[in-house]
């Protein structure tokens, strides 16, 4: 049975009271009883704090980013070793503002990938079109190769450590926007992509989460399509009334 996520990108945002103040926030607000995998994403400077703070709730903690490398001369970068020495085993990669921002291929994303599952992190894979590939209906190509060239170098036995994102960047931030319907459409065909190579077990088990814009206003419809497992979510992390409102609409 396929995991229930919702996973809370804070990206640049909270300072260190801030991230407090919000974590209890949904400390008090999520069910304890909820059977949806709940995980929030803070800035490297405060997730440790985020894992003690978290520790006896159902709250998980993940990175936005790790180097694919061990160690070394990389200023200002952050190796998987120091994550899980201070109690993160779940890392975001390849998000859209690495890839366009930081300009992340996905050869460099497979390799922060292999790391990761090297240290037994789990891996929460993000990919997804822009709108000029969108517009050009070349959508599905982009993510079929985002998927292959960043992704489908590691063993099916790997796919219990992944959660794949879709994100549409197209439609976030844009006044664009998906419809449920264009969701479930990609999902499908991510799902589908996913048996072909590695088979009816790793495709049938593997959660794939929305990243496009999911609202408390949008989440449940989203949500109710049958290869959405959740979302990634941006925005409405940052208030703990719209990301709770998120959680509970799963």
């Amino acid at each position: 049975m396929r995991k229930k996520i919702v996973a809370g990108n804070w990206k640049m945002h909270k300072n260190a009271e801030q991230t407090e103040d919000l974590l209890n926030e949904l400390i008090a607000k999520i069910p304890t009883d909820t059977d949806t995998n709940v995980i929030v994403a803070p800035t490297f400077v405060n997730l440790a704090s985020a894992v003690d703070h978290l520790e006896f709730t159902n709250i998980k903690v993940a990175a936005q980013n790790v180097h694919q490398a061990e160690g070394g001369a990389f200023t200002g970068e952050i190796s998987a070793d120091m994550l899980k020495s201070v109690g993160v085993d779940i890392v975001i990669l390849g998000h859209s503002e690495r890839r366009a921002i930081f300009h992340e291929t996905d050869a460099l994303i497979a390799n922060k990938v292999n790391t990761a599952l090297e240290h037994d992190m789990t891996v929460i894979f993000c990919f997804g079109e822009e709108l000029k590939d969108r517009q050009s209906a070349n959508h599905f190509n982009v993510v079929e190769n985002q998927l292959k060239d960043g992704l489908f170098q590691i063993e099916a036995k790997d796919w219990e450590q992944v959660v794949l994102a879709y994100e549409p960047v197209w439609a976030i931030g844009t006044g664009e926007t998906a419809s449920p319907e264009q969701a479930q459409e990609m999902h499908e065909f991510i799902r589908e992509t996913v048996r072909k190579t590695y088979g009816n077990e790793v495709a049938d088990t593997v959660s794939i989460l929305y990243g496009g814009s999911v609202k408390p206003e949008n989440a449940k419809e989203i949500f109710s399509k049958p290869d959405v497992d959740g979302g990634l979510i941006g925005g409405a992390a940052l208030k703990a009334d719209d990301f709770v409102a998120i959680v509970t609409a799963i």
